[in-house]
This record gives C-alpha cells, sequence and structure tokens, in this order.
C-alpha cells in the first residue's frame, strides 16, 4: 500500500464506496484465502480518494466539502463482475466494475477539488482489490476464484475512512448521496494524470 508521509499530527484519511454485505463478506474472505495481509484491515471498496494526508484541523473544511459533492448527485446502480488486472505494472488483482463506472468517475473528480485537490500519478480506474503484492501463483488463484463474481447494489452514499495506528482503514462518516444531478452530468476536469496509465490500486 502506497501511504503519503504525515508530519505532525497529519491524518492519513480516504475516501470510497463501500461494498455492501453480503458481497462485503465475501470479497474479504477470498483476499485472506490467498494470503493477503490486508485482508483483515481494509474494507473492500472502489477508492474515490487515495490515502490522503490531513491535519487535524482541516477536517471540519474536508467534511463539509465531501457533503457538498454528495449533495448534488443521486444515488446510482454499481455492478461488480468477473476480475482484472493491473500486471505487470502492479501485482494488483480485482473484481471489476462494469456498470456505475461514470458514477464513480464524477465522484472522484468532484472530490479532488477544493481541500483535497491533489493530481493522480495515474488515470482513475474504479475496482475493488483482491490481491494486492502477493505471490504470482496467489493473483492467479483470486483472478481465478472470483472470475464469476456477480453482484449489483445501489449506491446510497460514500464514505470516509482514517488510517489507524493499527494500520486497519475504518470508516468515519457516510455522506448519502441527496441531489438530483445525474452524474455523468456534473464531471470535474481531471488534473495531473499520466496519459493512458491505469491506476494501480493502493489498497
Amino acid at each position: 500500500m502506497n501511504l503519503p508521509e504525515t508530519s505532525g499530527e497529519q491524518l492519513r484519511i480516504g475516501v470510497a464506496v463501500t461494498v455492501p454485505q453480503p458481497y462485503s463478506a465475501t470479497l474479504q474472505a477470498a483476499r485472506g484465502r490467498v494470503g493477503d495481509p490486508a485482508a483483515p484491515s481494509i474494507p473492500p471498496h472502489i477508492t474515490l480518494l487515495g490515502p490522503t494526508a490531513v491535519a487535524p484541523g482541516d477536517l471540519a473544511a474536508v467534511d463539509r466539502h465531501l457533503e457538498e459533492v454528495a449533495s448534488h448527485y443521486r444515488p446510482f446502480v454499481l455492478r461488480l463482475r468477473g476480475t482484472g488486472t493491473f500486471r505487470p505494472v502492479s501485482p494488483v488483482v480485482f473484481v471489476q466494475v462494469v456498470e456505475g463506472i461514470a458514477g464513480c468517475e464524477a465522484l472522484e473528480r468532484h472530490i479532488r477539488t477544493g481541500p483535497l485537490e491533489q493530481g493522480l500519478r495515474f488515470n482513475y480506474h474504479p475496482h475493488v482489490t483482491v490481491a494486492h503484492e502477493v505471490s504470482e501463483a496467489a493473483l492467479d488463484l483470486a483472478f481465478v476464484e472470483l472470475s464469476r463474481f456477480d453482484a449489483t447494489f445501489v449506491v446510497h452514499a460514500f464514505h470516509s475512512y482514517e488510517y489507524g495506528d493499527d494500520e486497519v482503514w475504518r470508516p468515519v462518516r457516510d455522506f448519502p448521496l441527496t441531489g438530483g444531478s445525474e452524474l455523468a452530468e456534473a464531471r470535474q476536469p481531471r488534473t495531473g494524470a499520466t496519459p493512458g496509465a491505469e491506476a494501480p490500486s493502493p489498497s
């Protein structure tokens, strides 16, 4: 996992769509079976903002920003199906997002503005990591084991997460999607991504 350096009392936060039960338990168990040590510490999710260092005094502004983002958009359907990989660029196997991509992209772009404005090393690629930095055999096993995984659910909210001293990512707050706009209509300009590159998951 690529974690940003912190100084002083800075915290590491992230923002994600959390995969609901019972699908979350299935994915987390599969990640554990292939020997990924992060399985118990990272809930299955679709990243909207990767690990980011924030000063405690800025958290209120971040929450207001996330509330504002969520207020613009309505709930949307998201479907996960089959597996993909970032190999050989990064040792990651993931479950693919096959419906709801535009919704994730719109949220990601909007979140990455204001107090959370930052560039990207790689183009954004919504997905759910199921194996990361394990052996090639374990990556192959995850790829095959979840190749028939298929889950559809409605995204009603996204969540902020905080990285604890015990190296566990925990949800802190949910931000319900309460707006009336179609997600695809309010996309923000992409900034700072490496052209043509996909994003190896930090989780």
